[in-house]
C-alpha cells in the first residue's frame, strides 16, 4: 500500500500503539484505542491485508547471543545497472551477519548493518563476503557504539494528530 488515503482516526491510533508493542492482547488493544475488541481484530487483520503492518519482530540482545560488535559498511559499486544492483542487495541480505542493508544515493550506493563477534570476524567479513565481489568497487567500514531503534514512523503519530483535530 502506498497512500494512507484508506486509513482513519483509529487505524492510525492502532499504529500508534502496535508501534511501541505488538504484544499487546486484542482487548487491551481495543480499550487502549477505544473501539470493540471485534472491531479492533477486523481493523487489525485488514491492516495486514492491505500490507500496512508488515509483519511482526522480537528484538533480540545481540550480546546474549555472543554479538559484541556491530558496525556499517558503506559499499561502493563499479557499474550501476539494476540486474547489478538487485544482484548485490539480494546477495548481502542472505549474509548471516547483516541486519539491514539500505540502498542510498550520495557517493556510497549501500548502507549494510552487520552483527559480528568481535573485529576479526569483522575483518574476515569484510574481506570474504565484500572485497571479493566483482562488482564491488570500495567498502569503508565504521563501528557502531550504540544503536537505539524507536520503531515507530513519525507520520503515524502527526495524522493521527491531524484526524483527532478535524
Amino acid at each position: 500500500m502506498k497512500s494512507t488515503e484508506h486509513l482513519d482516526r483509529i487505524d492510525f491510533a492502532l499504529l500508534m500503539v502496535l508501534q511501541k508493542n505488538a504484544r499487546l492482547a486484542n482487548n487491551r488493544l481495543a480499550e487502549l484505542v477505544g473501539v470493540a475488541p471485534s472491531t479492533c481484530l477486523e481493523r487489525v487483520r485488514r491492516l495486514a491485508r492491505l500490507g500496512v503492518i508488515k509483519g511482526y519482530h522480537c528484538d533480540v540482545d545481540p550480546a546474549a547471543l555472543g554479538v559484541s560488535l556491530e558496525a556499517m559498511i558503506a559499499v561502493r559499486l563499479r557499474r550501476h545497472s539494476r540486474d547489478l544492483v538487485d544482484s548485490f542487495r539480494q546477495y548481502v541480505a542472505e549474509l548471516a551477519e547483516v541486519r539491514s542493508v539500505f540502498h542510498v544515493t550520495g557517493g556510497d550506493d549501500f548502507l549494510v548493518h552487520v552483527a559480528v563477534r568481535d573485529s576479526d570476524h569483522l575483518r574476515d567479513l569484510a574481506l570474504d563476503s565484500f572485497t571479493t565481489r566483482p562488482e564491488v568497487d570500495h567498502i569503508q567500514t565504521r563501528l557502531i557504539f550504540e544503536y537505539t531503534p524507536t520503531w515507530r514512523l513519525p507520520v503515524v503519530e502527526e495524522r493521527l494528530s491531524a484526524a483527532v483535530d478535524a
